[in-house]
């Protein structure tokens, strides 16, 4: 794991080409010590996807300061140098690793978006319950099937309807969005 410095930090965030998922710890802390074997768990498993690193709030006084450091764990996730999202406390490994896979799935779409003249829902709250029902199919039938498609387990009938669907494009051209609301018409 990365180690975090007030002088790394800016070069670290700013300049990643992936997500950067930081853990603000401390060495008197439990809870953090728990969280920290979790963390170097899973990491293993998101490896060229995520950068993983930890800040000593002590030694990081500056950065602490700057994101509103109160409480440790905290743990903030990163992508283009902004922070996207972030929990504070000890989470379940699973809910750990959803977390960092539905964020990830949102970073893939917005990018997907971006580069076809589309954009995301504004909406984020439908966002994430579209992302959730995505990874759900995903380990129900093993691809991303869009929510709003009924999946016939026909594997050839079926692959129409991974997400972005065959029919995303004229559903936003007829009606300004997809069927299921995750991508609008920039």
């Amino acid at each position: 794991m990365l180690i975090i410095t007030d002088q790394n930090f800016e070069e670290t965030i700013s300049k990643s080409d992936r997500p950067v998922l930081v853990d603000f710890w401390g060495s008197y802390c439990n809870p953090c010590h728990v969280l920290s074997q979790i963390l170097e768990k899973i990491s293993e498993e998101f490896e060229g996807k995520i950068i993983f690193a930890k800040a000593n709030v002590d030694e990081v006084p500056k950065i602490s300061q700057k994101f509103g450091i109160d409480r440790i764990p905290t743990v903030i996730l990163f992508q283009e140098g902004k922070p996207t999202s972030g929990f504070f406390g000890v989470r379940p490994e699973s809910i750990i690793r959803d977390w960092l896979k539905e964020n990830l799935l949102i970073k893939e779409y917005e990018d997907y978006a971006k580069k076809n003249g589309l954009k995301l829902n504004p909406n984020q709250e439908v966002i994430q319950r579209l992302i959730k029902g995505l990874l759900e199919n995903e380990k129900k039938y093993g691809e991303r099937y869009c929510p709003c498609r009924k999946v016939t387990g026909n594997l050839e009938e079926d692959k129409g309807k991974i997400c972005p669907c065959e029919l995303h494009r004229e559903e936003i051209e007829s009606n300004g969005h997809c069927l299921c609301g995750l991508f609008f018409r920039e």
